[in-house]
């Protein structure tokens, strides 16, 4: 029996998965965000280890017993700072927290090569820009600062007493040389930083420790090794079978995340797109990112009176696109790929007196999957080929946009089995290369397929015809959004 443990924004999740590779028990227990001012969003790193505990200590004690192994995944870019005790100095800043723009364009004034090092522009979502915020507003909490973790990495910690990351989780903090799979002394000298606050580097599939006596105890499992993991994303991946290059996922949960492995280095950062290691040796991946995805639908059908977002979906589907459904900017959280803009906000844009509100939600349903598609096209400009894309997230649920993103994206989408715990099974599966000591590409296979979404030509029709104003619409607008 192998055990992953997903540190989400919202939730922990936590899986045991068996030999066979079938999922036998999943568990979750809830987190909540502090966004006390504008741009800010924080989490207390005690909460994802109280959580943990929570999570797993919900699962059946006979099969926690049977633990082999551990895993972990979770949320990339938090910046959880520790003291020289190892005690959180302040509360984790997470990856959609979006006050450090200024910190960006420094930390890239001070290090001109940060592009070529890191493959990834200067973003606030990445965890170094967000040290530099702390050293300017924080001053004393940045001194008093001896290390710096991932979210899932504090977990780790307090898991073994280890402090170790993964690649994949490494390569979103703008510290690494991403290329050569190694901490950049460059970047954290741009950080004022040094590789003695960075823990130590471990691909995706090895053993990073062991877990300690007080947390076997407090967590009801056996004192079995520990794998390094992968963030959310790689993780993922591992757990959807998305290990080859070409390969590809899609992850609609709060953010939307367009994933695809590659087998070499291949940057494309002026179109903010990431490139990353992934959490197999010697691999790599790119990542297309849009902040609010199906978080932004929710938020769309909470507004317009519906009681769930399936009634609001089915309305949508009912009343059809048109030439009048009015537009969406999803951009309720800002912005990554391709626009890098933290301070884009969200615009419908065409409403006429007879608008209804399925009109609107058809109107989010195409903004989202424009946005998307344009997610699509600064991947495929840094070379390499993707085909078919696996789902994952509680997005991919919703039959009628899976079927409209097949069309805008032109590809099929994949519906499969256990999709949505692929964060937790990925670390699962992790778990199960550290405790055999494999990292065979087979110890990753993608789950049953379930059902298979096609690009419908006349939905694809209207979704083409769209795309040159949806483009428009955010090149007008934005000058007004720096201007919020």
């Amino acid at each position: 029996m192998y055990l992953g443990i997903d540190v989400g924004t919202s939730a922990v999740k936590a899986i045991l998965v068996d030999d066979g590779g079938a999922v036998r028990a999943q568990a979750a227990a809830p987190l909540s965000v502090d966004r006390r001012h504008p741009l800010w969003s924080e989490q207390d790193p005690d909460s994802w280890w109280r959580a943990t505990v929570d999570a797993v200590r919900a699962l059946p004690s006979a099969e926690r017993q049977a633990v082999e192994a551990v895993g972990l995944s979770g949320q990339m870019h938090g910046a959880t700072l520790l003291d020289a005790r190892d005690r959180p100095v302040r509360p984790a800043i997470l990856w959609n927290d979006g006050r450090s723009d200024a910190q960006c364009r420094e930390l890239e004034r001070r290090e001109p090569r940060s592009r070529e090092i890191t493959g990834n522009l200067a973003m606030p979502g990445f965890t170094a820009p967000k040290l530099l915020w702390v050293r300017e507003h924080e001053p004393e909490i940045f001194a008093h600062t001896r290390t710096v973790l991932l979210p899932k990495d504090y977990v780790r910690l307090r898991l073994t007493g280890d402090k170790c990351t993964d690649l994949s989780d490494a390569s979103g903090t703008l510290w690494l040389d991403v290329a050569h799979r190694s901490w950049s002394d460059a970047m954290l000298a741009a950080s004022e930083l040094s590789v003695d606050h960075m823990p130590s580097l471990c691909e995706g599939t090895a053993a990073s420790g062991r877990v300690t006596a007080s947390a076997a105890s407090e967590l009801g499992i056996p004192r079995v090794v520990v794998a390094a993991g992968g963030g959310d994303n790689a993780a993922s991946a591992a757990g959807l079978g998305v290990v080859r290059a070409g390969q590809a996922f899609l992850s609609l949960g709060t953010s939307g995340v367009l994933f695809v492995v590659s087998d070499r280095f291949r940057p494309n950062a002026e179109r903010a797109v990431h490139a990353f290691c992934h959490c197999l040796p010697a691999t790599w991946h790119q990542m297309s990112v849009m902040l609010s995805a199906a978080s932004a639908l929710d938020w769309v059908s909470t507004v317009c009176g519906y009681a769930h977002v399936l009634d609001a979906v089915e309305d949508a589907r009912q009343r059809g696109l048109m030439a009048s459904t009015p537009l969406f900017l999803p951009y309720l959280s800002g912005e990554r790929t391709p626009h890098n803009n933290p301070r884009a906000s969200g615009v419908f844009f065409g409403l006429r007196a007879d608008t209804r509100r399925a009109d609107l939600v058809a109107g989010a349903l195409l903004g989202l999957s424009l946005a998307c598609a344009e997610g699509l096209d600064a991947l495929l400009e840094s070379g390499g080929a993707i085909g078919e894309i696996s789902l994952c997230g509680g997005g991919s649920r919703l039959d009628y946009w899976m079927t409209l993103l097949a069309s805008a994206l032109q590809r099929p989408l994949l519906r499969r089995s256990d999709s949505e715990v692929g964060a937790a099974l990925g670390a699962a599966r992790l778990a199960r290369a550290a405790g055999t000591g494999s990292a065979d590409v087979a110890l990753f296979p993608a789950p049953a397929l379930i059902r298979r979404f096609e690009p419908d030509p006349q939905l694809a029709e209207r979704v083409q015809a769209a795309r040159p104003r949806f483009a428009r619409l955010y090149t007008h607008l934005a000058a007004d959004f720096e201007d919020q």
